[in-house]
């Protein structure tokens, strides 16, 4: 019986990025879940704060080299990967110069929303599946943390739903409590349009903010996670009333056996 396969797309991993709520999650989540026997693949952006030298990154030279459009520029598409050796873990990293060289997240020195956000969620979110697509490797269940990548599950449900790889894809998304305040730019409607992704898709996204992406992001996953009890009440009530399957995620308890048995259960009715 072969190994189910569970690509986990990540905002924030620590060590590469400082400890927080989500980064602890997507650093220890995918190694349990790897331990439990299945197989995985985890990406995340190669911001400009993580030191290439320190955490021993390196270029795939077979996975780089495509160019995304976005907007009518051509965007280089820069794959790295780097070990976690104690978790016998490899990380993809998505990288462009434009979009993650510069020496903060999500936010410049003096705590500005970057104007650019908007393209840096397409880009990192059309980049991983690109990625997957040359690596050939067809994922069971797409698990995306953070709102960089709010994108996956439209894009794998509209734009990628006849790829072979992808057509059998579970997606489950992760609520954190990471609101913004500011709106992505009015042009991000137009900028992620993908074939096969309609005007009606595209309903959340004429007024992009936080809560409008999420909900996008929630219709398209088949399965939700609720990481905190901070989250947006607004979207706790748009999950409830969406009634899909839906995992709390316990701090208190070994939470990396609820999550696979929340995998075992969206795999068995494949």
């Amino acid at each position: 019986m072969e190994k189910a396969r569970i690509l986990f797309v990540e905002q924030a991993i620590t060590p590469y990025l400082k400890e927080t709520h989500m980064s602890k999650i997507c650093r220890y989540l995918p190694q349990g879940i790897q331990e439990r026997g299945k197989e995985i693949r985890t990406f995340m952006p190669r911001f400009g704060c993580i030191n290439e030298r320190r955490n021993q990154l390196h270029e795939v030279i077979r996975l780089s080299g495509m160019n995304l459009i976005i907007n009518d520029t051509d965007h280089p598409l820069i794959i790295k990967v780097a070990s976690i050796q104690q978790a016998r873990m490899q990380i993809y990293f998505i990288d462009n110069e434009d979009f993650f060289h510069r020496k903060f997240t999500i936010k410049d020195k003096a705590g500005k929303f970057y104007d650019d956000n908007d393209e840096r969620t397409i880009f990192f979110s059309r980049g991983v599946i690109e990625t997957v697509k040359k690596l050939g490797w067809g994922p069971d269940i797409i698990h995306c943390h953070g709102w960089m990548s709010s994108l996956v599950p439209l894009y794998v449900k509209r734009a990628y739903k006849d790829n072979p790889l992808f057509a059998e894809s579970k997606v489950v998304y992760s609520l954190y409590d990471d609101d913004f305040k500011e709106q992505f730019r009015d042009s991000f409607e137009k900028k992620l349009k993908l074939p096969g992704v309609t005007a009606k898709d595209l309903k959340y996204f004429k007024d992009p903010n936080f809560v409008n992406v999420t909900k996008a992001a929630i219709d398209y996953s088949d399965a939700i996670v609720i990481t905190s009890d901070k989250i947006n009440p607004e979207l706790l009530e748009y999950v409830h009333e969406k009634k899909k399957p839906t995992l709390i995620h316990n701090n208190d308890a070994p939470y990396v056996d609820a999550y696979n048995e929340f995998y075992n259960s969206l795999l068995s009715k494949k």
